[in-house]
């Protein structure tokens, strides 16, 4: 792709190098200029059009599962899938290694399920064979609940050998791919699973206001009565949907509405592959530059997703997060703090409007930066590249 096809925002608007808001195309925010009547059919028609075409983004030409969204963050979407498929007698196996799998065990806490805990830390992939071993252990566990990208870290995780763990011991699993869907092949007629959750503003890139529970139909079917709230139940939600074409509360009527020129932006790239494959060579070309300028991944190679990337704060004594950040946002790009505990980190997202010349100018504006704060070597602390090797060993 040419550099003019993916232009600054417009009117002074920095890149958005973040895992969800990110930037978007300008015909997503001109979508949002008409004002549409939730109880008209014409929007009934829009609601139509998204949940059909998100269950074939999921690969489901069965009707075996269908597309429930919801009002709000991606977060309140992963409670209500949780709290909806769920019973409240069941138990989780939540599996974290990093701060979404952490709020995931913290929204059963909240709501009352039980549920134990795999955390790897910050550096590892829950694995297949660890699933097995928990389960096999715990037969109380009714569910599994795993974070597709962990965007703590930019961990990818694997979740085939996770499913098939989850599924020949007879559990049911649930996916978190928030910030992959759309990017990340998710198919699931070949990955067993009973529901996944993701949001209008990551991969598919759309703007904030509402989330998605993709799920299984019988599955939806056996959880009502479960939910421990009104407004996040989705087997209500769902059921409305199905009987009046409503959203039981008031919908965000522009979001879906620029989600819509979204998924025809989705579709005109090559859907989920052409997707993934431009986030691809986004990562590609800023790691390669950034490691030429001297600074070093959170994660090894075979673990870096095409969504997110974390790198480790320079060792030198004149770098400063926020005044990188700072400088950073001078150049015209918005970057993100780390979410890690072991050591000091920040994240550059290669998802949005954003193609691999838009990820050159990101190195000449992060060596810019360095060059402004006085900081020559990027190099991180021996220490943090000791810890990483000693986790991951």
């Amino acid at each position: 792709m040419t550099a003019h096809t993916f232009p600054d925002p417009g009117m002074g608007e920095p890149f958005l190098l973040t895992p969800g808001p990110l930037t978007t195309a300008y015909s997503v925010k001109e979508a949002m200029l008409k004002d549409w009547g939730s109880w008209d059919e014409d929007f009934r028609a829009m609601t139509r059009n998204l949940r059909d075409r998100l269950v074939a983004m999921a690969g489901d030409t069965t009707g075996a599962f269908t597309c429930v969204p919801l009002q709000g963050s991606g977060s309140y979407c992963v409670e209500a899938m949780l709290g909806t498929l769920v019973p409240r007698d069941g138990k989780v196996l939540v599996l974290a290694n990093g701060a979404y799998g952490l709020r995931a065990a913290e929204t059963l806490r909240v709501m009352g399920r039980a549920f134990t805990l795999i955390d790897k830390g910050d550096y590892l992939p829950p694995r297949g064979e660890e699933v097995a071993r928990a389960l096999d252990a715990d037969p109380a566990i009714t569910h599994v609940i795993a974070i597709h990208c962990e965007t703590s870290s930019g961990i990818l995780n694997p979740l085939a050998e996770i499913a098939a763990a989850t599924a020949s011991r007879g559990r049911r699993l649930l996916i978190d791919t928030m910030s992959a869907f759309g990017a990340v092949d998710l198919d699931v007629t070949h990955l067993p699973c009973d529901a996944l959750v993701s949001s209008a503003n990551k991969c598919i890139e759309g703007v904030p206001g509402f989330g998605f529970v993709i799920a299984r139909r019988s599955a939806l079917e056996a959880a009502r009565g479960n939910a421990h709230s009104l407004s996040l139940d989705v087997h209500a939600q769902w059921a409305t949907m199905e009987k009046t074409g409503q959203w039981r509360f008031t919908p965000p009527t522009h979001v879906v509405a620029a989600f819509l020129t979204a998924l025809d932006l989705h579709e005109a790239e090559g859907g989920v592959a052409g997707r993934g494959a431009r986030y691809g060579r986004n990562r590609d070309v800023l790691v390669e530059g950034m490691r030429g300028l001297g600074f070093e991944t959170l994660l090894g190679d075979r673990w870096l997703s095409p969504i997110i990337v974390t790198f480790f704060n320079p060792a030198h004594p004149r770098f400063d997060f926020a005044a990188f950040y700072a400088q950073m946002k001078a150049r015209g790009f918005i970057i993100y703090p780390g979410k890690l505990t072991a050591v000091d980190s920040f994240r550059l997202g290669c998802i949005g409007r954003l193609d691999e010349a838009v990820m050159r100018r990101v190195v000449r504006a992060a060596a810019d930066s360095l060059h402004a704060m006085g900081v020559d070597s990027a190099a991180p602390p021996a220490a943090a590249l000791a810890e990483r090797t000693r986790l991951a060993a």
